[in-house]
C-alpha cells in the first residue's frame, strides 16, 4: 500500500441551508448513444476538471439534483442514469454484470467529451465507478459504501433483497415501495427523499432487481486494489455499508476516509452541500490546477 490518509469527520451536518444553496446554477439533461442505446444524463458546468457519478440501485441521477449545481460552480460535473434506471434505456435483459455495465457508461462518458474525469459512486454506483476506471483514466475516484461483501453476506443479498415487486391492478406495488424505504431509509427520512426513491423504483419496478443483482454478484475488491490513483471515501457514519470503509481502507493504494457524522445514510441527499464540499476538495488535489476555474 502506498500511503493512507487519516480518517477526517466534516464538521456541519444536515440543515435547510446545505440543501438549498445548492440549487443556484442550471442543470441541464441529455443523451448519449451506447451499444445498449441511450444513456441518460445530467450536466452541470462550463469549464473546469470533469467529475462522473453512478447513483445506487434502483435510483437515478436525481438523487444528486443537489449536488450538481454545488459542483458545477467550480467544475463540469456528470450524473449518469445506469442503463435500465432512470431515462436510460435498458440492457438487452437480465443477467448482465457489473463489468458490462461499466463498459456501456464509459462508452457514454467519452461519447459526450469527458476527459480524465474524477469518477465517484454510492453503493452500487461506487462499484461501477471502480469498474469505469478501468476504461477511462481517472486521477482520483470517490466511493461511498463501497460493496464489500463476504460470502455470505453476499449470498443473503442475492437471496433476499431483491423479492418481485407485487405489481396488480389495486396499485399493491406502491404502499409495498413506500414500506420498503421506510425500512431500509428509516421511519424519519424526511418526505421529498422518501418521494424521490419510491418514484424512482415505481418507474423500474419490473426489472428492478437487474442492477442489484448484478452489484451483489460482483466483487469489486480486486478492480479496488488494483485502482492507480487517490481515493476518497466519502461516507455517512451510520451508512449501512461504512462497516466495509476500513476493508476499504487496505484494499486501495491511496485512501482518505471523510465521514459526515451523524447522517444513517444516503449523504449525498440528506448532506448535499457537505458531500459536495468534501468531493470538490478531493477534486482540486487530484487534478491539475490549471483544470480549475
Amino acid at each position: 500500500m502506498t500511503s493512507r490518509s487519516t480518517t477526517s469527520r466534516s464538521t456541519t451536518s444536515r440543515s435547510t441551508t446545505s440543501r438549498s444553496t445548492t440549487s443556484r446554477s442550471t442543470t441541464k439533461g441529455g443523451y448519449a448513444d451506447t451499444d445498449w442505446g441511450q444513456v441518460h444524463y445530467r450536466i452541470n458546468g462550463d469549464s473546469g476538471p470533469w467529475i462522473g457519478l453512478f447513483h445506487e440501485s434502483p435510483l437515478s441521477s436525481r438523487v444528486y439534483e443537489e449536488v450538481l449545481p454545488a459542483l458545477g460552480r467550480h467544475a463540469r460535473a456528470v450524473a449518469f442514469d445506469t442503463p435500465g434506471y432512470g431515462a436510460s434505456d435498458p440492457p438487452p435483459g437480465p443477467g448482465f454484470e457489473i463489468p458490462d455495465y461499466a463498459r456501456v457508461l464509459a462508452q457514454a462518458a467519452a461519447g459526450i467529451g469527458m476527459e480524465r474525469p474524477v469518477l465517484g459512486g454510492i453503493h452500487s454506483g461506487a462499484s461501477i465507478a471502480i469498474a469505469v476506471a478501468g476504461h477511462l483514466p481517472a486521477p482520483g475516484v470517490m466511493l461511498s459504501g463501497v460493496p464489500l461483501f463476504d460470502e455470505a453476506e453476499r449470498a443473503g443479498f442475492l437471496a433476499n433483497w431483491t423479492p418481485a415487486a407485487p405489481i396488480d391492478a389495486q396499485g399493491s406495488q406502491y404502499p409495498w415501495a413506500v414500506e420498503r424505504y421506510l425500512r431500509t431509509w428509516g421511519p424519519d427520512v424526511p418526505q421529498d427523499m422518501l418521494h424521490l426513491a419510491v418514484a424512482e423504483l415505481m418507474r423500474v419496478a419490473g426489472r428492478y432487481e437487474w442492477g442489484y443483482q448484478a452489484a451483489f454478484r460482483y466483487d469489486p475488491s480486486g478492480a479496488l486494489a488494483a485502482l492507480d490513483a487517490p481515493v476518497l471515501l466519502l461516507n455517512a457514519e451510520f451508512d449501512r455499508l461504512a462497516a466495509k470503509d476500513p476493508i476499504a481502507m487496505e484494499l486501495a493504494r491511496d485512501a482518505r476516509l471523510v465521514i459526515l457524522p451523524g447522517l444513517p445514510g444516503q449523504p449525498h441527499l440528506r448532506a448535499p452541500g457537505d458531500f459536495a464540499a468534501a468531493l470538490l476538495e478531493f477534486v482540486r488535489d487530484v487534478t491539475d490546477p490549471e483544470e480549475n476555474p
